[in-house]
């Protein structure tokens, strides 16, 4: 049986507060219902998710701010960081991880700048909302083997697939110089690699 994460429940202490600053991010406002003073519920979507953000009155136990590990994955740091930026989020400078596997805990073995060897999955941000819950964008670029399924193949939105479009330009343009010639099939290219990306298979050459 199949089962997605579908929501992560954020603990604010002012709701209106939280929506101005994620809403000002850019994140998608789903919903805002509150069926009586004392309990409220808003919904937001990052840009591209397929998981939400639920925070509002009586809707978890936990205290504010003490929410830490959020992770959003995106292709490129440098630019989503510029982002952040201009929403207000007051993000960190990019770092990498002295372990080179994932991040620690806190702000424990953080290396300035990016990962040296430009890796997927080795370049890092952290942010916070108002409230102090603690949020990190790791970049990937090249999925590891295994990670999504090649028959289920799908983008979250038309920003996701244009970039891999353009990824799959590139690649088809080195391709067609180690050929020689011009790819006359190149949308059946453009295909293998765009899904084997996604999977992390090895891709057309």
């Amino acid at each position: 049986m199949d089962m997605k994460l579908e929501v992560v429940v954020v603990p604010v202490s002012d709701v209106d507060r939280a929506k101005d600053f994620y809403t000002g991010l850019g994140w998608r406002l789903d919903a805002d219902v509150a069926p009586d003073d004392t309990f409220r519920v808003v919904q937001v979507t990052p840009p591209g998710s397929p998981a939400s953000v639920i925070f509002g009155t009586a809707v978890t136990e936990q205290a504010p701010g003490t929410a830490r590990g959020l992770q959003l994955i995106v292709d490129d740091i440098a630019a989503a960081r510029e982002e952040l930026a201009k929403g207000g989020a007051e993000p960190s400078e990019v770092f990498h991880d002295a372990g080179g596997v994932f991040h620690h805990a806190g702000t424990d073995a953080r290396v300035p700048g990016r990962d040296p060897e430009g890796t997927s999955y080795g370049s890092f941000l952290s942010f916070a909302d108002p409230d102090g819950n603690g949020w990190l964008l790791q970049e990937i670029t090249d999925r590891l083997p295994g990670r999504l399924d090649p028959s289920t193949t799908a983008y979250s939105s038309a920003d996701d697939l244009a970039s891999a479009m353009r990824r799959a330009a590139a690649a088809h343009g080195e391709h067609e110089a180690r050929i020689g010639e011009e790819d006359p099939d190149w949308p059946s290219w453009y295909a293998a690699y765009m899904v084997s990306e996604q999977a992390g298979t090895p891709r057309p050459t």
